[in-house]
């Protein structure tokens, strides 16, 4: 049994999705503790128009985080990891967005892996679940197991090739919603801090100046909730490192609601939701067959 949704690029554009960016973004600049903020207009809902469009890169004032020494190198502390993988979700059938010869789009729910894991507890993953009924799937790329939203899959490896070079040159638009713990002080901005692997909390990751990857994401204020005292953003991360958005958005004081991994560093707000309210919303890139854009949205369930 699966659930089968039909997307087109006039109904995506209705969320705000670009054509996919040409290669080559140039994120080769140093990596200090700059977060480059700009000052666009945010919109009072969820959605608005003007609000899907990533913000311009490098525009507006900087601002400096504390500098952080050798003992805040890691966002969290060394205490053992809780065990945050749970039961999978029951399995209700796929939520395929889009499916042709070529590839399929599935919304992936929250709290399922992309891939199976270590241990015969993890190998319930979103990968065998569509592999049960499309034997040629292949995964091109990953979401956490805690976000929810878009993934695609190729059919066969010649299509897998193809969609992955994409991903791999960065020609695929790739747009996010979250709620975060706070307000932003400004309404759009750039986040330019490396990030590398928390060996002693593994999977956690942290900021590392020294041994840190170069990492940037680009955020936009869609609506704040003075009551609950959180805000709803889109993000576009420029890269793909592990955890980049929660790790990122954690380390400029506005951790993402429901963030059971890094509520010990995030505070209570962090791990105050139901699950993480992180979720991939767009995605745009061109047909690896055809060549012809293509553009998806799938609607936050928050």
């Amino acid at each position: 049994m699966r659930t089968v949704y039909t997307h087109c690029i006039a109904h995506a554009k209705r969320c705000g999705v670009d054509r996919p960016r040409s290669a080559g973004t140039d994120i080769g600049r140093p990596c200090g503790r700059e977060f480059r903020q700009g000052h666009p207009e945010a919109g009072n809902s969820r959605g608005g128009a003007g609000l899907g469009r990533s913000p311009p890169a490098g525009v507006g004032a900087t601002i400096r985080l504390p500098t952080l020494t050798t003992a805040d190198m890691s966002l969290t502390s060394t205490a053992a990891l809780a065990d945050l993988t749970g039961p999978a979700p029951r399995d209700d059938g796929l939520a395929i967005v889009y499916i042709d010869a070529s590839l399929l789009l599935v919304n992936k729910p929250a709290g399922l892996l992309s891939v199976p894991g270590r241990g015969e507890d993890k190998q319930d993953c979103l990968a065998r679940r569509v592999q049960a009924e499309y034997p040629d799937a292949l995964i091109v790329h990953r979401l956490d197991m805690a976000t929810s939203g878009l993934l695609v899959l190729a059919r066969g490896k010649a299509m897998q090739r193809r969609l992955s070079t994409q991903f791999a040159n960065r020609q695929v638009d790739k747009r996010y919603v979250a709620v975060v713990n706070g307000l932003p002080p400004l309404a759009s901005g750039e986040i330019d801090l490396p990030l590398a692997a928390d060996w002693p909390n593994r999977p956690r990751q942290k900021v590392d100046r020294l041994a840190g990857k170069p990492s940037r994401t680009r955020y936009q204020v869609l609506s704040h909730d003075p009551v609950a005292n959180t805000t709803r953003l889109a993000l576009w991360p420029d890269t793909g490192r592990t955890h980049q958005l929660r790790v990122h958005l954690l380390a400029i004081g506005h951790p993402i609601v429901g963030d059971g991994l890094y509520a010990e560093a995030g505070g209570a707000a962090c791990a105050a939701g139901e699950r993480l309210l992180l979720h991939a919303e767009s995605l745009a890139f061109a047909h690896p067959e055809t060549a012809r854009p293509m553009a998806f949205c799938c609607p936050a369930p928050f």
